[in-house]
This record gives C-alpha cells, structure tokens and sequence, in this order.
C-alpha cells in the first residue's frame, strides 16, 4: 500500500532523531528524548529514537533509554558514518513510511535544518522549525498560556479534545511567539532549538530496558548524490554556551568601551566559577565579539545555573533566549529596562562601576 500522509488514522508514537558524530550522540539527543517522554505520555503511546551510523552504533542507544525512550531504531551503514543528505532522507523516509509515527522530532542543529525540510517534503507533510515549547495535551498548553502569554485564557474557547501536537516558536523577527499545529498530515514534525528542553535523570534502569530494534538498509549508488571525502575540522576555539552553567553576558550598554567591557565580562565570569562570555545581538553585530558567543532568538538558548546581564536592555528576541536560566543578574542604568522583569536582582548603576565591585566582592566570599 502506498504511504499516504493524510490517512492520520494509521499513525501513532512519538519518534525522535538521534544524530550522531563521529559516533558520539549529541546533548540535543538527551534534550529530545527527555521532551519527547513528556509528549508520549500526555499522548499514551509509545517513545522510539531514530539512531543512524556506522556497524556499531547500537552500543549507544542504550543510553538513550536510560532518558526515557521505550525502543530505539537502529540502521547501521558505513554510509550513514558520515551525515549526507541523501543517505540520511533515503534511510529516515523508508522507515517512516513503514512504521507510520505520529510525531517525529529532530534537533535544530546544521544538520537537523538541512535535514528536516528535507524529509518532510518527501513525506508530503508539515515541518514547524526552531520550536522552543511543544505540547500535546490542551490542559498543560492552556496552563502553559497562562504562564508565558498575554492571551485571557479563560475567555477564549478552546477545542479542548484537540489531539494535535501544539507546536511554538518565535515569529515575526522574535516581536511575537506563535503557535502552530499540522491537523491534515503525520507525521507531525519539529525541529528544536538546542538548549530549550530540560534534560531527564539518566536512570540505568531503563536503559537495561530499551528495546532496540535494527532495520535493513536499503542504498543504491542511484540514491546518492554526495559523496563525502574528507572531514575537516575548524580549528578556532567556540565558546561552549550551551554547556555553561556561569554566562556574563554583554549588551550595547559596552558600546563606551567595548573592550573594555568584554574584560569585565571575563573577569567576573573567572569570579563566578570559569563560567564564560555572552552577548546580545548588538554586540556581534557590532563585531565586537563572534556570532557563537550570541545569546537569544537568534543566538543560542541557554539555561545556566547564573545568568548575568551587563547593560542588555532586555529586547523579548534576548529574554527568550535566557530566561529560563536559574539565577539572573542584571545590571541597567535604565531602571525601566525590560531585563529587570525577568531578573532575580537587578542593579541600577553603570556596569565600568558596579562589575569591578561585584568581582571585588565575590574574590572576598570566596576567599
């Protein structure tokens, strides 16, 4: 029979793609599954990761169920080693079309934006990309209005037997977050901003539990376009944003003395704990430091365990992109500067005066 993307009828579970490197799996991976446990069983169905690679990549899908996953799909292929296009789509499409999920997740990393489009076109199905919420129940995504939205939930009617998966992201160059959901076609799909998703507990239990399942590959040299001969690697040294659980952030309150500014950042960063520099999009704009130090809807997302603003307005593209983290500091000369709505303590001062007495101070505690 052939794969109809409207009979929705004959689709079910949540799947979600686990990308690999090098045969190492990605914190994405961790993120997804974790979120991906919340949607299954809001849904009541069954949790399975998508694992390509080489021969021997099972041996990290049992990791993946210590997250949460109920099954984890295994196609191994020296040709999946490396991420192609055309590999990746050919394997993901011919297991899709057999298996039938309902939702289907991927990371919104390089290779899960090139990717998702990709399989979603030929499954003639819908694609909502950079998501940073995602739900499936209507009372937990009314509960989640009421908490994150300006929306009176109480006075609009909701279909509250709607089945489908709720899927929200910025909009509007970040000025607004809307909703979207694929009610005609499955299977559903998303790809996530890494960082936005709270990881679950590894537990060993679960892991011990996973079932894995391996699936024939089927690849022709017709369905290869690429071919990928060489991998190299950039040397320059990223800074780790989404790993860090201490960020200094820097705003267009540096505009003074940008270098100056950007020392302070790193100085109080060292302070705190090695934790490391961020920036809003003025100041990457502005060149005064790179685009992967860039915190936001456009940046990256991230939820360290202290965040500190240092002259950042607080524009909603910078908020959605940290607010979420465990502590926020901030400092404004602007007492009216919108940061201070989502910080746990706010300065009003100027950051050349008030950074050098914060450092000053935390090398005293923790001296």
């Amino acid at each position: 029979m052939a794969f109809n993307s409207a009979a929705i009828e004959e689709f079910s579970d949540i799947w979600v793609f686990c990308e690999q490197r090098e045969g190492k799996l990605m914190s994405t991976d961790i993120e997804l599954i974790s979120e991906g446990r919340k949607l299954a069983n809001e849904r009541g169905c069954k949790l399975v990761g998508l694992l390509l690679g080489a021969d021997g990549i099972e041996s990290a899908a049992k990791e993946l169920g210590g997250y949460g996953a109920d099954k984890i799909i295994v196609a191994s292929d020296e040709r999946l080693a490396v991420y192609t296009t055309d590999a990746y789509t050919k394997v993901i499409c011919d297991v899709i079309m057999d298996k039938k999920p309902e939702v289907f997740l991927v990371g919104a990393s390089n290779i899960g934006r090139d990717l998702g489009p990709r399989v979603a076109a030929r499954l003639h199905t819908g694609l909502c990309a950079d998501c940073t919420h995602l739900d499936i129940n209507m009372d937990i995504y009314t509960d989640f209005l009421r908490e994150a939205s300006t929306i009176d939930v109480d006075s609009v009617k909701f279909d509250m037997e709607d089945k489908n998966m709720k899927m929200t992201r910025p909009a509007f160059g970040g000025h607004m977050m809307a909703t979207i959901i694929c009610p005609r076609f499955r299977p559903c799909m998303a790809t996530v901003r890494p960082g936005v998703l709270k990881k679950a507990p590894f537990d060993q239990t679960k892991a011990d539990a996973v079932e894995i399942e391996k699936v024939q590959v089927n690849l022709s040299d017709s369905d290869l376009k690429t071919k990928v001969i060489e991998v190299v690697k950039e040397s320059r040294k990223m800074v780790d944003l989404l790993g860090a659980e201490v960020i200094v952030s820097v705003g267009n309150g540096i505009s003074k003395n940008p270098e100056k500014g950007i020392e302070y950042a790193k100085q109080l960063a060292e302070a705190l704990g090695g934790g490391v520099v961020g920036a809003s999009r003025a100041v990457t704009d502005a060149g005064w430091l790179t685009a992967d130090h860039q915190v936001g809807q456009t940046g990256k997302t991230v939820r360290p365990k202290i965040y500190v603003a240092l002259g950042i307005s607080g524009a909603i593209q910078h908020k959605a992109g940290m607010q979420d983290s465990e502590l926020i500091i901030a400092v404004n000369t602007n007492e009216d500067a919108p940061i201070f709505e989502v910080a746990d303590y706010g300065i009003v001062g100027d950051l050349y005066e008030i950074v050098p007495l914060m450092i000053q101070e935390i090398q005293k505690v923790r001296a």
